[in-house]
């Protein structure tokens, strides 16, 4: 019997089939089967998770180390212009936006290994011309390039965590996970500005490509985790050693290459526009985002031009900022007993994803809290030890939205996870970009107290937000085609997977049968 698709239905991949000729052929995960990532070893997703955090962390303290070196640049390059050189960071930040709407619905082809070493391998050869340039032109274009191909481990790691750990530890991961990147904008100036003070500004490239060469031969030993990319092959396979066409799977290619590009690259941008909770949690995350990226400019200004510290000592400034994400992600067993405190929901047993929007709910405070404070305290007249405090609650926040509002997005979209964050983050870097060049001028002409003060009332004018999600979060969700279609589907296979269980239960039934009757029979003979 031949492969006759009835139906035609768009999965994380491709357009896939939701009937065959005959479901004895498909290839699907068996009960405790030792290829399905989920059923790794602990110590082996965990290794996975290590991978994919210190690869993430070295992509992203390359965005900020850079602020490190910019006085020297200025110097060497002959620039006088503040703003000129902010741009390196813009042309960082544009590149990952650019990077990952290719980057991503490229992942959910092909599968996450091949685009994590062809992308960190391209990222590490990319630091070199920055390294030896010799005009701020070659490098802030550079930059550009290299964040492109660096923006696979932002935007796929997340689907990484999804793919190797179940529902109910998915928090935990991803904070794990999250330990690289929300500590490397930390990490970048903390580093870079005493590897500027003693090295030189060429360093803070020599370091980070030392690290993405670690990253590139860890990468090396990473196993494929998205499901859909190791069942294509797995049928694939079946065909192949049996000679039998009748092997499929439910991901399988349909189409042609060109038409699954174009499925597939125009994905995000349709979620960003078309999605209720794209579009809101893509504006929150995004203004958020863009003042973290903002601090990087401001706490120069404030530490170094402001109180006259040094490169190096303008770096450990952002240690409250550090100090406030590790506390989120310590007590994410806590945060956990929090969300799993709400009631189940009824059809899944489990707390529905807006649980986890109660912690961006209290996170959505500490933010403005924490820039308020920062804005009132980082003058001279007030002690240092403030103004770092401040950065607790402010890096606290941020890192509580990060992790449990993408959280939110990927329990949300499942196997569009990666499409959906993928938006996200086009429109966070561009944001993320443009703001930092408006620091220089705004802290100049407002001085730093109303400068702080205007990012403040800007982001207690977002809180709304996530308030609104916890609330009505299970309606919006109900009233999205995507998601609808999702739940059809998965509905379909659990009613087809029962299916073939008791097809194959009344079987046994009918051998078993037939073996008393023969008995019966052979007695009877006798």
């Amino acid at each position: 019997m031949g492969f006759v698709p009835v139906s035609r239905k768009q999965t994380g991949v491709s357009v896939a089939t939701n009937a065959t000729s005959d479901p004895a052929y498909e290839v699907d995960w068996e009960d405790d089967d030792s290829g399905n990532p989920k059923n790794w070893s602990l110590l082996y997703r965990a290794f996975i998770l290590f991978i994919a955090s210190f690869s993430t962390l070295t992509v992203v303290m390359y965005s900020t180390s850079y602020t490190s070196g910019m006085p020297g640049m200025m110097r060497d390059f002959g620039v006088t212009d503040d703003t000129l050189v902010v741009l390196g960071v813009t042309t960082y930040l544009i590149g990952l936006a650019a990077g990952s709407v290719i980057l991503a619905p490229l992942s959910e082809m092909y599968g996450r290994r091949p685009i994590y070493i062809a992308s960190m391998g391209s990222f590490c050869l990319l630091i070199l011309p920055c390294a030896l340039a010799d005009n701020l032109e070659g490098v802030v274009v550079t930059r550009f390039f290299g964040a492109i191909c660096g923006s696979a481990m932002i935007s796929n790691a997340p689907g990484t965590v999804n793919d190797i750990v179940s529902e109910e530890y998915r928090a935990l991961a991803f904070s794990i996970w999250s330990i690289g990147p929300m500590n490397g904008p930390v990490v970048g100036p903390l580093v870079g500005g005493f590897v500027y003070e003693y090295l030189g500004w060429r360093w803070t490239n020599w370091l980070v490509m030392i690290l993405a060469g670690v990253a590139f031969f860890l990468l090396n030993l990473f196993p494929e985790t998205y499901a859909p990319a190791i069942l294509r092959r797995r049928s694939a396979k079946m065909r192949k050693e049996t000679s039998d066409r009748r092997w499929w799977s439910r991901y399988d290619d349909k189409v042609r290459i060109w038409e699954l590009l174009k499925i597939n690259l125009s994905r995000p941008f349709i979620m960003a526009v078309k999605e209720p909770i794209c579009i809101f949690w893509n504006l929150y995350i995004a203004v958020l985002y863009a003042i973290l990226y903002l601090c990087f400019v401001a706490y120069p200004i404030v530490f170094s031009e402001g109180r006259g510290w040094s490169a190096g000592f303008t770096g450990l400034s952002y240690v409250g900022i550090g100090i406030g994400s590790l506390i989120v992600i310590v007590c994410e067993p806590a945060i956990r007993r929090m969300i799993n405190s709400h009631q189940a929901d009824p059809e899944t047993g489990r707390p529905p994803p807006e649980a986890m929007v109660s912690i961006v709910c209290v996170a959505a405070v500490c933010v403005p809290v924490g820039e308020i404070i920062f804005a009132w305290t980082c003058t001279p007249n007030v002690h240092w030890v403030a103004p770092i405090i401040a950065g607790v609650p402010f890096g606290a926040g941020n890192c509580a939205v990060f992790i449990y509002a993408s959280n939110y997005l990927v329990h949300s979209y499942g196997i569009f996870a990666a499409s959906a964050l993928a938006g996200n983050s086009v429109l966070r870097s561009v944001l993320g970009a443009v703001l930092p060049l408006a620091g220089p001028s705004m802290y100049g002409t407002l001085g730093a107290n109303w400068a702080g003060t205007l990012l403040a009332c800007l982001e207690f004018a977002l809180i709304p937000i996530p308030f609104v999600f916890y609330r009505y979060g299970g309606k919006i969700r109900m009233r999205s085609r995507l998601i609808r279609e999702m739940r059809a589907d998965a509905e379909r296979m659990e009613a087809k997977r029962k299916a073939g269980e008791e097809k194959a239960k009344s079987k046994a039934e009918r051998e078993e049968d037939e073996k008393v009757l023969e008995k019966e029979v052979e007695k009877a003979d006798v």
